[in-house]
């Protein structure tokens, strides 16, 4: 498989974070995972960083 392949794969998540607009207020990454708190709510975790906020 060619390298254009393995970009083709991850272009569905890329289009998802730039439509969602997230970004880490600390490091301004757009790599954030939304996550479920105990309580229900949602929160969101930079995977770059780590910084978390909801």
């Amino acid at each position: 498989m060619s390298a254009s392949g393995s970009e083709d794969a991850s272009d569905p998540l890329t289009a998802a974070r730039a439509r969602s607009g997230l970004t880490c207020p600390a490091c301004g990454s757009s790599h954030v995972a939304q996550v479920l708190g105990d309580n229900g709510g949602v929160s969101y975790v930079c995977t770059s960083c780590g910084h978390g906020w909801s």
